[in-house]
């Protein structure tokens, strides 16, 4: 069922707009202003996961949370208002870190519930892009955000989804020519280091292991192909081996959490373990747990010195997944040159590579 028709939701921002185009207007002016006030008046459906919306053709104020952000602000679309996403501020140009600053923060980036509704009323948008797993969509009042202006719902369903999820959520701002674009540069720099790297990675077994496991807990996070520390690899060839003992959906479909016990089992097949690193090179203290754990230790692929840090696993867009690729450039050059056994005496738990 279509959500409700947005004309009365838009008419503050129409007459808002109007005063301030009138005080300037004079002659042939007053045509243009018409011309502007009819693109913003046009509606499409679009097709979202909370159903088909009828929203603007050309929004011009919109706010945007969760995933949406980053695309978004690359993109340059008019944006009024966004969620934090700290995460991603290491992987921001200077221009795109400078309008994410400047923008109105109308939502904390730790849980759905901290969207302040006053604040997105404020900011008077004529769209809302929700981009939070749906899971997190039960903290929203999605009434109270529709009474604001038209919500399209478009939210990740598993880590290796933003591409799919990012050319959504730009086709509903109307930014397809920048993903499209974007795109293409990702597809072309991704190909050429699959190219790169076809004499030494195709016989190869990787494993990975993530930062989210929890080491008071006594596990790790190891992730299988299509989860965050993997799926952009996997673009250049890189074959991570194995899958989840039992998929419950989502990112766990593609990551599971052994005790700390199991590493032996879990790692033993890898001929090379890649493993999360921050964005700055440094170890986070859950990776440096199984880092200095002597099972670990024990690996083949450890042993054999054939253990690298990843970094910008969180990418969630393609103008940032090419420093992802960059990393894994960086990360994996020693395959390219070293001879059988290790290439360093350093001990895996130092300074990845490529850090």
């Amino acid at each position: 069922m279509l959500a409700r028709p947005i004309g009365f939701r838009l008419a503050a921002a129409a007459a808002t707009l109007g005063l301030a185009l009138s005080a300037a207007a004079c002659g042939s002016d007053s045509d243009s202003v018409s011309a502007s006030e009819s693109i913003s008046s046009e509606t499409r459906v679009f097709a979202a996961d909370n159903g088909d919306i009828e929203i603007p053709v050309a929004p011009q104020r919109i706010v945007a949370t969760g995933y949406a952000v980053p695309p978004l602000i690359e993109s340059d679309a008019p944006l009024v208002g966004i969620s934090e996403w700290k995460r991603g501020i290491p992987l921001m140009t200077p221009e795109d870190l400078a309008e994410y600053e400047s923008l109105e923060k109308i939502a904390g980036d730790m849980s759905a519930a901290d969207t302040n509704y006053e604040a997105i009323a404020r900011v008077d948008p004529d769209l809302i892009v929700i981009g939070v797993p749906q899971p997190a969509m039960v903290d929203l009042d999605l009434g109270a955000l529709e009474a604001i202006a038209p919500v399209v719902a478009i939210g990740p369903t598993n880590p290796a989804a933003w591409s799919e999820l990012t050319e959504r959520q730009l086709d509903a701002v109307g930014q397809l020519d920048s993903y499209e674009a974007n795109k293409a540069t990702y597809d072309e720099k991704a190909a050429g280091i699959k190219e790169k790297y076809a004499g030494v990675l195709g016989s190869l077994e990787f494993g990975h292991l993530g930062a989210y496991g929890e080491s008071a807990a006594g596990n790790f996070q190891r992730e299988f192909a299509g989860s965050w520390g993997t799926n952009i690899a996997q673009d250049v060839g890189v074959n991570y081996y194995g899958e989840v003992k039992e998929k419950l959906g989502g990112s766990q479909d593609s990551s599971e959490y052994p005790a700390i016990e199991n590493i032996p089992e879990s790692f033993a097949d890898a001929d090379v373990i890649t493993y999360t690193v921050e964005p700055d090179g440094s170890v986070g203290p859950e990776v440096q747990y199984v880092l200095d754990s002597e099972l670990f230790k024990t690996l083949p692929a450890v042993r054999a010195g054939k253990v690298y840090g990843l970094r910008y696993t969180e990418a969630a867009t393609y103008t940032s997944a090419l420093q992802t690729l960059d990393a894994i450039d960086e990360a994996l050059a020693p395959l390219l040159t070293e001879s059988a056994g290790p290439s360093s005496s350093a001990p895996a738990s130092s300074a990845p590579s490529g850090s």
